[in-house]
């Protein structure tokens, strides 16, 4: 088969990877390991997301010992949910799971992930159930995380939920036609309302290196979610303004009280602190506001999601993905 050149493909496996060199290989054997009692046509889409640590050099030669590994290297860094998206772009099969290529998502669930969908399932979700050697801090983040999101969204995601999942060819179709900015890809897959059953998995431990999402990245990885799903944050501004309101006609009725009955107003304290809950109020709603505005600037400019570099036994521009 010729350079760039396809063949039909039942299933894709897609993974982004970000300095994972010392995985590729461990994971490319555990998934032909997993996918070998099934004997289908296969593939396995690795998707560099401006690594360098020379996970795409490991991934062309993969390749090379194996046609059904394809490579997909982005020219920077545009993150795990934007590289996730690339793999989607460029995955061929009828059936498109995606994983993690730290090896914590168990390659031996994939069979019963592709046997849920010969059910009929057009989505197989799966939710992570934590081991005890889960930090109590990462379990309670997650419970009250999605328990928030779910509120505020009105999208139900279950705690431990994860981008470890399959999804048919008829609803990646759909999926690759939404122009989120900030994407969410779980929250979106749910979104969509396509029949779906949720499979339960046991976290590993990593094959290799350190995970790549420290408390500054979940947290901004968080907020991006929410603003995403919900304006809910905007409606916020009319409930601290009765608040606030309120604080400061409780105020008044005070300080005319006590003038009524003869006392003297300290007022500077009260004035200040009143101006200061005020102040403190408005500049978090304006900061609420600017980011939805900053969305709103973003997606206006019409970037590109991701940019493609190279690719490795695949088309240049197979299924490229239009700008939002």
């Amino acid at each position: 088969m010729a350079e760039g050149e396809t063949e039909s493909v039942t299933l894709s496996i897609v993974v982004p990877m970000y300095n994972e060199a010392a995985s590729v290989d461990a994971l490319i054997s555990a998934v032909g390991a997993a996918l070998a009692p099934l004997e289908l046509r296969y593939e396995i889409v690795l998707v560099s997301d401006g690594a360098t640590d020379g996970t795409w050099p490991a991934i062309v030669a993969a390749h090379a010992k194996d046609q059904r590994v394809r490579g997909v290297a982005l020219s920077r860094n545009f993150g795990h949910q934007h590289a996730l998206l690339a793999g989607y772009h460029y995955a061929q099969g009828a059936a498109v799971i995606s994983m993690d290529g730290d090896l914590q998502h168990p390659p031996e669930k994939l069979p019963e992930l592709y046997e849920a969908w010969q059910q009929g399932f057009k989505v197989v979700s799966t939710r992570r159930v934590d081991n005890a050697g889960a930090s109590l801090f990462k379990r309670l983040s997650s419970k009250y995380f999605y328990w928030f999101f779910s509120r505020l969204s009105g999208v139900a995601l279950s705690p431990g939920s994860s981008d470890f999942r399959l999804l048919d060819r008829t609803v990646l179709d759909e999926l690759k036609r939404v122009n989120d900015l900030d994407l969410f890809l779980r929250g979106l897959v749910t979104w969509l309302g396509f029949e779906t059953t949720t499979l339960t998995y046991q976290a590993a431990e990593r094959f290799a290196g350190s995970t790549k999402y420290d408390l500054k990245r979940m947290l901004r990885f968080s907020m991006a979610a929410i603003t995403s799903f919900s304006v809910l944050p905007l409606r916020l501004g009319i409930w601290l303004g009765f608040v606030t309101s309120g604080l400061a006609f409780i105020e008044l009725c005070y300080i005319v009280s006590q003038y009524l009955l003869g006392h003297t107003v300290a007022g500077w304290a009260s004035v200040m602190t009143l101006l200061s809950l005020m102040f403190g109020v408005l500049f978090i709603l304006l900061g609420i506001i600017g980011t939805y505005i900053g969305k709103v600037y973003e997606m206006l400019k019409h970037r590109p999601r991701f940019v493609v570099s190279e690719v490795v036994g695949l088309p240049r521009y197979s299924r490229r993905p239009p700008a939002i």
